[in-house]
């Protein structure tokens, strides 16, 4: 799409000056109530702003919102937070009170192009056709008139009953080759809406012949869907065969191929049951086109919140709102969005997965681990079902119920790939973790096969051949090839530092667990190490301010071992004996370090 950077840059520079995600950068993005006015306000009212500004800097936009709002009623003149306020309720779909607001702010002068998409969403889902249609038409903007207008008028004039404007509508995208299918899918779309099926199945086997034309998801439903109700449905099932993926949208896919293998032709209904349901997809192509840059991600939040308000059954848009959800590592609300979705859905089963996701992320892991597990008991379960199963129960250290999920995900691959080396690295951790070193050594030699020797596996293995003092050489090599391969992971600068101290090179040892140290403050493991190095350097007090460190930070490695460390404290360590190794193969070794 020869034009999306530009108009993602184009768009942000007109619509988000004042940004839903801002972070704590406060002198940049306080929009602070002017002096005269703090001491006009109630203490009240500026406690609210005060907490509506917390809530706003923690993303919790919902909250801020109507904290804000509380503000508004003692100061309703502020235009900075005023124009705040509606695109946060946008963000959280609360388009009826944007709408307000956003028309109190371009009252203050606010000339902001979005607000008019907000009044044309608005005045859609109320019916207020002939309105929403002058405003979105008072956009000027090149960009909004080349991709964001053509798309909402076109469904404006469907919810007319004007097909064939709504049709033309959508032409000034027939202009950028990057919308060809987007023009294609929503011609279809328009032509179906009003039951002009020759013309729809016209432009839907366009999208489905042209290899050049990418097919969604939503596409897939749309057009089976469609296939289904005019008599085609071998067609439906065909096609919905053609699609395979391995990935979470594997499930999405069995559930919509099973669907349309059991539709009944004579009552399947179809989706596009009013304008509005096209109104909302139009809204979730820009927001999905949005989610593609970088930067547009305030914009793709506020668009498909809109998509959901026009259809609140819409369960696509609902996982893409979820999905930016996490990408702000707001967790729990994207579970929130979660919970809206019913059992019967295509995407429950894939909810289900990204939801005990969410739940680890929150570090949540035993709501996690019953989710899992009661899908497992309902269905015989996925590979991925198997392997994020495996990964909370290692997470909790029940080592033999997660070897046991592991096994079963193994059972799933039909022939193991390279994605599939985590499987592998994750089994090889568990085993390890019960002293079975011949499983484990077994795995981890069988996922560094299938990474192209990943660097978290080098690691991981070398590290252990160095604590259990054999094979030198072959541990020393893996650590430095992971270190080229990730040199700011503190934890492999860490395993570097350490294999040269069980070396004897303490120096060396003290320079990369310093380099961990900086990277990584908080972890205890590498404290420890570094505590021993400055021992072992004759840097007794740095070391002893080391193990004391150590001792303040939670381990979850359970190589850390409080007594021991409090006796190096109190008695210092005692002298050690390198590991023994081939000099010239570990300097030839270090000379391939990378240096910065």
């Amino acid at each position: 799409m020869a034009k999306f950077g530009f108009i993602i840059i184009t768009i942000l520079g007109v619509v988000l000056f004042n940004s839903c995600s801002r972070k704590p950068e406060l002198s940049a993005a306080e929009p602070s109530l002017p002096q005269a006015t703090k001491a006009d306000v109630s203490s009240k009212a500026y406690g609210a702003y005060l907490a509506g500004r917390v809530a706003h800097l923690r993303n919790n936009f919902n909250q801020a919102a109507d904290y804000y709002i509380e503000t508004l009623k003692s100061d309703p003149n502020n235009p900075e937070l005023v124009g705040r306020v509606y695109l946060l309720l946008a963000s959280e779909g609360r388009i009826d009170e944007a709408a307000h607001y956003a028309k109190i702010s371009r009252q203050n002068g606010d000339k902001n192009n979005f607000i008019n998409v907000i009044f044309a969403v608005n005045d859609m889902k109320h019916g207020r056709y002939e309105s929403a249609d002058q405003n979105i038409s008072e956009v000027k903007s090149p960009i909004y008139r080349e991709f964001i207008t053509p798309l909402l008028t076109a469904w404006i004039y469907a919810g007319a009953d004007d097909e064939e404007k709504a049709l033309k509508a959508l032409e000034p995208l027939k202009k950028e080759s990057g919308f060809r299918a987007l023009y294609l899918m929503q011609a279809g779309m328009i032509n179906d809406y009003f039951g002009r099926n020759q013309e729809a199945e016209e432009f839907y086997n366009i999208v489905v012949t042209d290899e050049s034309t990418e097919m969604s998801f939503r596409g897939l439903q749309i057009i089976t869907n469609f296939y289904i109700r005019t008599g085609q449905k071998a067609k439906a099932v065909q096609l919905v065969k053609r699609y395979h993926d391995e990935k979470l949208l594997a499930d999405m896919l069995e559930k919509l191929t099973a669907n349309v293998k059991a539709a009944d032709p004579k009552s399947t209904q179809p989706i596009l049951t009013d304008a509005n349901v096209g109104m909302a997809e139009a809204l979730f192509s820009i927001a999905s086109t949005m989610r593609q840059g970088a930067s547009g991600i305030d914009l793709a939040h506020m668009f498909v919140s809109m998509s959901i308000y026009a259809n609140p059954k819409y369960d696509l848009a609902k996982l893409l709102l979820a999905d930016i959800l996490e990408s702000r590592e707001m967790y729990a609300e994207a579970n929130q969005v979660y919970d809206q979705i019913n059992e019967d859905s295509e995407t429950y089963y894939t909810v289900q997965l990204k939801k005990a996701n969410n739940y680890v992320m929150m570090e949540d892991y035993i709501p996690a681990e019953i989710l899992l597990k009661s899908l497992a008991d309902d269905n015989k379960g996925n590979y991925q079902l198997f392997l994020d199963l495996g990964d909370i129960l290692r997470m909790r250290n029940k080592q033999d119920e997660a070897i046991k999920y592991y096994q079963q995900a193994a059972k799933k691959i039909t022939k193991p790939e390279s994605q599939h080396w985590i499987l592998f690295y994750a089994l090889g951790v568990s085993y390890e973790q019960k002293e079975d070193w011949e499983n484990a050594e077994k795995n981890f030699k069988k996922a560094l096969s299938l990474s192209d020797n990943h660097y978290l596996v080098l690691n991981y293995l070398g590290y252990s051949y160095l604590q259990q003092g054999r094979n030198t050489e072959e541990a020393f090599t893996m650590i430095v090839d992971a270190y080229n391969q990730s040199p700011n992971d503190g934890h492999i600068s860490d395993s570097l530092g350490w294999a040269f101290y069980r070396l004897g090179m303490y120096n060396q040892a003290v320079t990369y667990l310093e380099r961990a140290a900086d990277i990584e403050p908080a972890n205890a493991v590498i404290s420890n190490h570094l505590g021993d190095a400055y021992w072992m350097s004759n840097r007794k007090n740095e070391a002893i301010f080391q193990w004391k460190h150590a001792l303040t930070m939670k381990d979850d490695s359970g190589e850390i071992s409080p007594k021991e460390i409090q006796n190096k404290i109190d008695h210092g360590l005692e002298k050690q004996t390198p590991l023994s190794f081939n000099k010239e193969t570990v300097d030839a070794k270090i000379k391939e370090i990378t240096t910065e």
